[in-house]
């Protein structure tokens, strides 16, 4: 494993911190039927954790921009409903992010999630101790990319020197997002994106445990 050290980690949210694959899917799914589509695979339906909606929909379903958006709208009426909170905290991830603090870094969430949805799921699964700051899309669809995210967050926590920071996420558009704003990314991968996924998309960095973050800290 790499050697270097940082002082800012920067975290994705699903797939990183929870896993959100039960809300996520059922979300999609009751989406889905509203336009007819029954999709009972539920796998299938994982390459909507992470990236944007808009986007997930648009792949996945070949809808048009409008259709993308009236998607999103009866995601979140189920996600509003419940499926905000059907996720979990991997195991042993909390007593990661105690380690980190304990050794003084700095803990920030940059995530595709709209940021209220994101606040609340930290602050339900008690993890808002843990971060400086919670930084996300805006629920009207702008800063939906996660380079976007990733600089609003260097700029929300007053970040100069972006040599210090470590973005932790599971997909490629973590990868992307984090050089696309200058910094470095640790793949995980006991979330939802492989080996081979976050390799050709130029992780710096993989790690397979929960454990492994702190080889970084």
């Amino acid at each position: 494993m790499q050697g270097k050290r940082f002082d800012i980690f920067f975290f994705d949210l699903d797939g990183t911190l929870v896993d959100s694959s039960l809300g996520i899917t059922n979300s999609v799914i009751y989406a889905l039927k509203k336009f007819g589509i029954e999709e009972t695979d539920r796998r299938k339906l994982y390459s909507f954790i992470g990236p944007p909606l808009t986007v997930s929909f648009e792949k996945f379903c070949g809808f048009t921009k409008e259709e993308c958006a009236k998607a999103v709208e009866y995601y979140r009426e189920y996600y509003r409903g419940g499926g905000i909170i059907e996720n979990r905290v991997y195991d042993g991830l909390e007593d990661v992010l105690k380690e980190l603090k304990r050794r003084g870094k700095r803990l920030a969430v940059a995530t595709s999630k709209p940021e209220p949805f994101a606040r609340q799921i930290v602050e339900h699964f008690h993890l808002a101790r843990y971060f400086d700051y919670v930084a996300g899309m805006e629920l009207d669809g702008r800063r939906g990319t996660k380079e976007e995210v990733i600089r609003y967050a260097l700029d929300a926590c007053k970040i100069t020197d972006k040599s210090k920071v470590l973005m932790v996420g599971d997909r490629e558009h973590d990868v992307l997002g984090a050089k696309g704003a200058g910094i470095e990314c640790l793949g995980i991968l006991y979330g939802f994106g492989s080996r081979e996924e976050l390799k050709e998309a130029g992780a710096d960095y993989i790690a397979e445990t929960v454990e492994g973050i702190l080889e970084f800290a």
